[in-house]
């Protein structure tokens, strides 16, 4: 079976983590209580790419300092993509911890198949879970890719997306935290940045669609 890829991400959304859970010895087994897969492309200078944003809810008697493990297949394509929880990433939503990735993508940037996937979670005794994930958008991003303007004092949004967010970085190019701009276009002194502000990029989603869109970064400056 063919391996994916998991791609570093300078893009970085912030996340809550749970207090460190005590480990324990009993021999409960895992459990996948729902998983999600979110289609995001990235503009790429042009040449939009894919990437998956993959997460699961887990639960697991022992805690999830016992969880080690956790696969994503595509058995029609004959691809997987594996982490382990020395490089997965925990966000909390509604009090409720998630594992994943957001970089979940094929080795030579070419579209990810759609269809039926499995979601396997393995603790550190060997006990598995496994649930069966759908994700049927269309094989490619329709119309133009969203746009993000600035000029001056001023930004516009292009987008023919129902949401829209505004990420701010530093001057490493860090992420400082996501804005949701009132109208689509503005003054962007009114957005009320923090003043190590350097840059900004345009997040589109449509979250009934569960496909999303990244710009590329511009400067504030330019």
């Amino acid at each position: 079976m063919q391996r994916g890829i998991i791609f570093p991400v300078r893009i970085r959304l912030l996340v809550l983590l749970l207090p460190a859970l005590p480990w324990s010895c009993s021999q409960a087994e895992p459990e996948i209580r729902y998983g999600s897969l979110e289609l995001v492309y990235h503009q790429n200078g042009g040449n939009p790419t894919e990437r998956f944003t993959f997460f699961v809810l887990p639960q697991d008697n022992d805690g999830v300092e016992d969880l080690e493990e956790l696969w994503l297949y595509h058995d029609w394509a004959g691809l997987s993509w594996h982490l382990t929880s020395r490089d997965w990433i925990t966000q909390t939503v509604d009090g409720k911890l998630w594992i994943g990735s957001r970089a979940i993508a094929m080795e030579d940037n070419s579209p990810l198949p759609r269809g039926q996937f499995r979601a396997i979670l393995v603790d550190k005794g060997g006990s598995r879970s496994e649930r069966l994930l759908s994700f049927d958008a269309p094989p490619e991003q329709s119309g133009e890719f969203p746009l993000l303007i600035l000029s001056g004092d001023r930004y516009r949004i292009v987008s023919r997306y129902p949401e829209q967010n505004l990420l701010v970085y530093d001057d490493k190019g860090l992420y400082l935290l996501t804005v949701s701009p009132p109208a689509p276009e503005g003054n962007i002194s009114a957005l009320g940045l923090p003043s190590q502000a350097e840059s900004l990029a345009l997040w589109s989603r449509d979250p009934a669609r569960s496909v999303s869109a990244f710009t590329d970064i511009v400067s504030l400056h330019e």
